[in-house]
């Protein structure tokens, strides 16, 4: 379950004192009342939800946006937006720091992620990802055909799709660069006149007094460390998410141009960001 990006450097030891676990016990407990709670509702609507709509999900989006929106409530964490949700057809792509930009990401908008089907599999995660409607693809040329026409049917179906396209999580200092595999899905005959691609940047603010990358999940740091850290820090931080102008497929002669130019738009965006983090700090 770990990501595979390595900085070179360790990841900061997670100490905890005795106000950290109380603080633990405290928005754990809530957190999982929350998110398990609703998971049995939603799991309940889709009951009848997915005989009558099929791939649509007229109801059970709103459910997925009330738990992300109310965790970082919990979490004490600070959220703000800028930027417009593009309306068209088509999927939003953005930069990936920690499995806190699922919660981020789908508290502003109703999104279905791009995953690969091997977190499927894992407990807990795998279990969220699936009731959530997350498209699961395998990394494998033979299955190409078949997965465009998954997204094809997700796109009609007024879905809007997310993917990371750099791969993996970091530790939220940096841009890694764009892998163009899933851009090509946009570029058959079909989707190309009608798909639009929204660069999004995903950006966290650490909490005072700790290092800038507390929020980033990356190398050998396990998730449950990860999520115990989040829970005892005691002046939570903040996420911010900057939505920049979507662009047409068609506009573009191929995946790698049009990864290239997300890639610029969220990486200047991101310099820029954490260049006043910095003046700030000075």
């Amino acid at each position: 379950m770990n990501p595979t990006w390595d900085s070179g450097s360790e990841p900061d030891p997670v100490r905890i004192g005795l106000s950290g676990w109380l603080r633990v016990a405290i928005r754990g407990t809530a957190l999982a009342v929350l998110v398990f709670g609703c998971l049995i509702l939603l799991l309940s609507i889709r009951l009848v939800e997915k005989p009558l709509f099929c791939v649509r999900r007229p109801m059970t989006p709103f459910i997925t946006q009330f738990v992300c929106r109310n965790a970082f409530r919990i979490l004490g964490m600070g959220f703000s937006t800028s930027g417009e949700l593009m309306a068209e057809h088509g999927a939003v792509v953005a930069n990936h720091s920690s499995w806190l930009d699922i919660f981020a990401l789908n508290a502003r908008k109703r999104v279905y992620f791009v995953s690969k089907s091997e977190v499927a599999s894992w407990p807990g995660i795998g279990w969220l990802a699936r009731a959530t409607g997350t498209v699961f693809i395998e990394r494998n040329p033979a299955r190409a055909r078949e997965q465009t026409q998954l997204f094809e049917e997700r796109l009609l179906a007024g879905h809007k799709l997310l993917f990371f396209p750099e791969g993996t999580s970091t530790d939220g200092l940096r841009i890694l660069a764009f892998k163009t595999t899933l851009f090509a899905a946009f570029f058959t005959e079909y989707l190309r006149d009608m798909a639009h691609i929204q660069p999004v940047n995903v950006i966290y603010h650490a909490p005072q007094g700790e290092p800038a990358s507390f929020y980033g999940w990356w190398g050998d740091m396990e998730f449950a460390e990860h999520l115990l850290k989040t829970l005892a820090v005691r002046r939570p931080g903040s996420v911010e998410l900057v939505y920049h102008p979507a662009v047409r497929v068609a506009d573009f002669t191929g995946r790698k141009e049009l990864a290239a130019h997300c890639e610029r738009v969220v990486r200047a965006c991101h310099d820029a960001r954490l260049a006043d983090q910095i003046d700030g700090i000075r």
